[in-house]
C-alpha cells in the first residue's frame, strides 16, 4: 500500500475512540489488518471477546472513515474477537492481516446459528485430495436438495475459493459475514479475506480464532431456512485448528480422506484417533486417487480394521484436477461422470445420518 494512503487511513482510524478503553483504534492495536487493492480497502478489526457488541456497532463508522479517504472506492470491515493475553501495544499498521502473530485464545463457540448438522472432512496427510472431496460432497448435498454450506478451515492453504470459482470478499452485515454462493453452496474462506498471494503467517491460536469467527459470525442460515449441513474442510494433521473445531463446536460426524498407500493410511489412523479421543463420530473413510499409481483398496481395508464405514473410492482422474483448477466441481459440472457418481453415492449415504 502507498505510504501516504497508509498514513491517511491510520490517522482516520485512530480518530475513532476505542470502546474498550482510552485511545484510538490504531493506538490500542485494534487494527490487525489493512490492505488495499484497486481502490478497495479491507480492514480487520480485533475486539476483546467481552466487548465485541460495542465494536460491532462501530463497524459503520469505521467503514465511513475509510471510504472518506482520497482514492478509496469501497471499504470492507471484518470484525474478529479475541481474549487478550497481554496489554495491547502501539504498533505501526501492517499492510497484511496475515502478519499479525499476537497470541489470542480461541473464543468458545456453540453450534453455528441456524445450522442443523456439521460435517468435518479431514485427513492426516496433506495432498490426498481432502479439499476436492469436501467441495464435491458439498455440491452433492446441494444436488440432493439439501441446503449446504462449505467452510474452508484450512487457513494456511485455503483452496476452496479457487475450487468454487470465488473471487470477491464476503460482505460484513449486522455483525455477520455473508457467505458467497456457488453451485448451490454457501461458502466462507480466509482465502476470500486476504489476497491470494499473501502468506498466512499466523500462530496456532490465531488460526484457531479465524476458524471460530467464520463459524460463529457466518450467516449460514435463518430460522425459516436453516442450513441442513455445513461441510468443514479441515487442514491436514491433528493440530490446533482440528482441536478447536472438535472441542468448541458440536460436530455431528467426520469423514476421513486418504489415498490407498500406507504412507497416507498411517496418517489417516492418527486422524481417526483424534476423533475417537474427542468423542467425534467418524462416519466413514473415503479412498481418493485410486488406480495404478497409488494402488486400490488400501482405505477400504483400513476402514474395516478401524471398524469404520467405507464410503467409496474415487479414481485418479484428470477431470477432478481440471474441475478444481477452473472452479467447476465435477459433481455440478460433469454430473454424468464416474467421479461425480461416486460423490453422489457418498452424499446419499451421509445424508441419512444428518439430523
Amino acid at each position: 500500500m502507498d505510504e501516504a494512503l497508509l498514513n491517511e487511513l491510520g490517522q482516520r482510524l485512530d480518530a475513532i475512540p476505542d470502546p474498550a478503553g482510552a485511545g484510538g483504534l490504531v493506538a490500542n492495536g485494534r487494527i490487525v489488518g489493512l490492505t488495499e487493492k484497486r481502490g478497495r480497502i479491507d480492514c480487520v478489526v480485533e475486539a476483546p471477546a467481552e466487548g465485541a457488541a460495542a465494536f460491532s456497532a462501530l463497524v459503520p463508522a469505521i467503514k465511513a472513515a475509510l471510504e472518506a479517504a482520497p482514492g478509496v472506492k469501497e471499504a470492507r470491515v471484518v470484525l474478529t474477537a479475541a481474549a487478550r493475553t497481554r496489554p495491547p501495544k502501539r504498533a505501526r499498521l501492517s499492510e497484511a492481516a496475515t502478519e499479525q502473530t499476537r497470541r489470542a485464545a480461541p473464543v468458545p463457540a456453540a453450534r453455528p446459528e441456524h445450522v442443523r448438522a456439521v460435517l468435518a472432512v479431514a485427513s492426516g496427510k496433506g495432498g490426498v485430495g481432502k479439499s476436492t472431496v469436501a467441495v464435491n460432497l458439498a455440491c452433492a448435498f446441494a444436488r440432493l436438495g439439501l441446503r449446504a454450506g462449505l467452510l474452508d478451515a484450512d487457513v494456511y492453504g485455503p483452496s476452496i475459493p479457487l475450487m468454487l470459482g470465488l473471487t470477491e470478499a464476503p460482505e460484513h452485515r449486522d455483525g455477520k459475514l455473508i457467505p458467497l454462493e456457488a453451485w448451490g453452496v454457501k461458502a466462507l474462506s480466509v482465502g476470500l479475506l486476504v489476497d491470494a498471494d499473501q502468506a498466512l503467517i499466523w500462530r496456532g491460536p490465531m488460526a484457531s480464532q479465524a476458524l471460530t469467527q467464520m463459524l460463529t459470525q457466518g450467516a449460514w442460515g435463518t430460522a425459516d431456512e436453516p442450513l441442513d449441513v455445513l461441510v468443514v474442510d479441515l487442514p491436514p494433521g491433528t493440530g490446533d485448528v482440528q482441536l478447536t473445531l472438535v472441542q468448541k463446536t458440536p460436530i455431528d460426524g467426520a469423514v476421513i480422506v486418504s489415498t490407498p498407500q500406507e504412507a497416507a493410511l498411517a496418517d489417516a489412523r492418527r486422524a481417526h484417533a483424534l476423533f475417537q479421543k474427542t468423542g467425534t463420530p467418524v462416519w466413514g473413510l473415503v479412498e481418493n486417487m485410486s488406480g495404478e499409481i497409488f494402488g486400490r483398496g488400501g482405505t477400504r481395508a483400513e476402514a474395516e480394521r478401524l471398524g469404520a464405514a467405507f464410503l467409496g473410492e474415487v479414481s485418479l482422474d484428470a477431470s477432478l484436477r481440471q474441475g478444481g483448477d477452473s472452479g467447476r466441481p465435477v459433481v455440478a459440472d460433469q454430473p454424468d461422470g464416474e467421479a461425480a457418481k461416486a460423490f453422489m453415492e457418498m452424499a446419499k449415504a451421509l445424508a441419512g445420518k444428518l439430523r
